[in-house]
């Protein structure tokens, strides 16, 4: 048996995982730049943001009801998603976070263990 150091990530300590959820790409990144500088300005460590895959919604609907039954369009919607973690957090750094002010349509999850 040898002694192997853990790794950084399954260290024990608290620690916050944050989940974004959006339609668009772009609020996204904007919205998880501000957590990433938000979580740094308190110091603390961050590890992402890690791009999860992207989740499409697919639908396809008939053009008319009648005249044009055979013919039909397609939509779709993506979500996007990113994963945080915020290791060692102070209090500062998770009063600062739950005060945050995020752009609308982004869903965030903050779970904390």
């Amino acid at each position: 048996m040898t002694d192997q150091p853990k790794p950084e990530a399954q260290q024990a300590g608290p620690r916050i995982r944050i989940k974004i959820c959006a339609f668009d790409s772009i609020i996204i990144d904007t919205a998880t730049k501000t957590i990433i500088e938000t979580a740094e300005r308190n110091n603390a460590k961050v590890v992402g943001p890690v791009p999860l895959p992207t989740h499409k919604k697919k639908f396809s609907v008939n053009r008319s009801t009648f005249v044009h039954r055979r013919s039909g369009e397609q939509f779709e919607i993506r979500t996007h998603k990113r994963l945080i973690d915020i290791l060692n957090p102070n209090p500062k750094a998770i009063d600062a976070l739950m005060n945050l002010n995020l752009p609308s349509g982004v869903d965030v999850e903050i779970k904390m263990s």
